[in-house]
């Protein structure tokens, strides 16, 4: 056994079952090793973007890390958006970056760059196996340290000399650190401040986000008065008819002051004290009232749904929660608007559906017109750095075969990572991609008033515009291999979506929808 077959064979033992790749030479053992341990699923991506964001949306439906397979520094810093988004949502991933020789890398070959100081920058844990006989405790440490709650980055580099050498060995699982239990006196200070008659609210991320935790909060709310929201950006919503419906707090910073004024104590469970997604001149970078007191139910690597659950058999033992009923939205008519496109995808959602949300400006509306649809799952864009979609998608394609994956997909954004189509088409995976095709950064124009720079003329406005030529996705899809069709009207969208939904494989919709901006 060589040190890459031990790698993946200590990989599939640990539980990680799919490695999403784009190899090169200092990888070529790990690719020949697939074949030794069929039980392995390698997935090609086209590029590193794409294969780091589709272990993100594959960890964020399973609970558990893909592989990555990356080609040396450069490889890592082609991954690094996604790997950005990915450690904001404390998703587990296990990165496995090639890297020259250890003999060769004293002749500064081309390639050769600072590894290690790329992947610190993702707070997350680090090693470089040294000896192939030490690859698979390596690979079974690095698999652990992806699990340990709340979850976070793992990377290993794999020298080719390593990889290739003889004496690997296999190792056993090792054990994660699992998330810690909040104490009773935590819970016991926080049923006081519910108690206190003062005006209270909720902010719930991470694992409060899913059923058992958004029960507990609703409970709460019901008994108590509080008002509860879920934070910004979730990793991973659970929603839709017979769950609690919570509003997210508002990204506008003038939106999120408005849902938490006049309260005199903020709770937070699984998520920080709000802040400003950016820096505006005159406006605060705190979102919470300034007379408010800050407490804290459950940090993010406590066990958030357990501690929702203890604070409400104390302060709402009697209460039931309040749960969305059934509701859709009517399908609208006409030429599609910002308005009415969400309520065509309200109207048909599917049952079960993950919805891998970067519609950016275009789906300001969309929790509104889906809130009532069956259960599904909402992704969104955890740290903001865009081209996610797409590759999300995919990932969580893979990892819930079963399930139908919509891909609502902002334009601008879609060409950071749009060739994840390919992955798609090559897999047969089932995602629509709905294109939010308004042939402009859309939400930069919006950014422009806000930051309050001077009045824009035709040259700060061409940087913002994505029109000559305007971009045509339907060639671009086909050209990888992606059935697609153009939507103009709400009709239109609607046969296309269902007929979609309805076919396996892949389906893009290129949908002309006008900017809110």
């Amino acid at each position: 056994m060589n040190g890459a077959q031990s790698l993946l064979r200590t990989l599939v033992d640990a539980g990680v079952e799919v490695c999403f790749a784009n190899p090169g030479t200092s990888e070529m053992h790990f690719v020949a090793a697939l074949d030794s341990v069929p039980e392995m699923r390698g997935v090609l991506a086209l590029f590193e973007g794409a294969v780091t964001g589709a272990a993100d949306g594959y960890a964020r439906i399973t609970g558990k890390p893909a592989a990555t397979l990356l080609h040396l520094g450069p490889g890592l810093a082609n991954g690094m958006a996604n790997l950005h988004n990915a450690r904001r949502a404390h998703t587990p991933i296990v990165n496995v970056v090639g890297d020259h020789a250890s003999y060769h890398k004293q002749y500064d070959a081309p390639l050769e760059s600072d590894i290690e100081g790329l992947a610190r920058t993702l707070d997350g844990w680090f090693r470089e196996s040294g000896k192939t006989a030490e690859v698979g405790a390596d690979a079974a440490a690095a698999v652990a340290a992806s699990l340990d709650a709340p979850g976070r980055i793992a990377t290993l580099v794999l020298p080719a000399d390593v990889s290739w050498g003889d004496g690997g060995v296999a190792a056993a699982p090792v054990a994660s650190r699992a998330p810690k239990t909040v104490a009773a006196s935590t819970i016991d200070a926080v049923a006081d401040v519910l108690r206190s008659g003062e005006p209270v609210a909720f902010l719930i991320g991470g694992k409060g986000c899913h059923e058992a935790g958004l029960l507990a909060v609703s409970r709460i709310s019901a008994a108590t008065g509080a008002k509860a929201f879920i934070e910004t950006f979730p990793a991973r919503l659970e929603r839709g008819a017979g769950l609690p419906s919570i509003d997210r707090l508002g990204y506008l910073a003038e939106q999120a002051m408005y849902q938490l004024d006049g309260i005199k104590h903020l709770i937070v469970a699984g998520a920080k004290p709000p802040v400003s997604f950016f820096a505006y001149p005159g406006k605060p970078s705190e979102l919470t009232p300034p007379d408010a007191k800050v407490h804290t139910l459950a940090a993010i690597d406590e066990h958030i749904p357990a501690a929702l659950e203890a604070l409400a058999a104390v302060v709402a033992a009697d209460t039931e929660p309040v749960l969305q009923q059934a509701n859709r939205p009517a399908m609208p008519s006409g030429p599609l608007t910002p308005q009415n496109w969400v309520d065509v995808i309200g109207a048909l959602l599917p049952e079960h559906a993950i919805i891998a949300d970067e519609a950016n400006t275009s789906g300001l509306l969309l929790p509104a017109a889906t809130a009532g649809a069956p259960r599904h799952d909402h992704l969104t864009l955890t740290g903001g750095a865009i081209g996610y979609g797409i590759p999300v998608a995919t990932g969580a394609a893979v990892a819930a075969p079963g399930r139908p994956v919509i891909s609502l997909q902002a334009d601008g954004s879609a060409l950071y990572t749009i060739s994840a189509l390919w992955t798609q088409a090559r897999e047969n995976l089932d995602v629509t991609t709905v294109i939010l095709n308004n042939r402009a950064y859309s939400i930069l124009k919006m950014e422009l008033q806000r930051v309050g720079a001077e009045a824009a003329g035709p040259h700060a406005l061409d940087l913002l515009d994505l029109s000559r030529p305007d971009l045509d996705f339907v060639k671009i899809a086909e050209g990888m291999g992606v059935p697609a069709t153009r939507a103009t009207t709400a009709e239109e969208l609607a046969e296309q979506f269902e007929r979609a939904v309805r076919e396996p494989g892949p389906h893009l919709i290129d949908a002309w929808v006008p900017p809110l901006f």
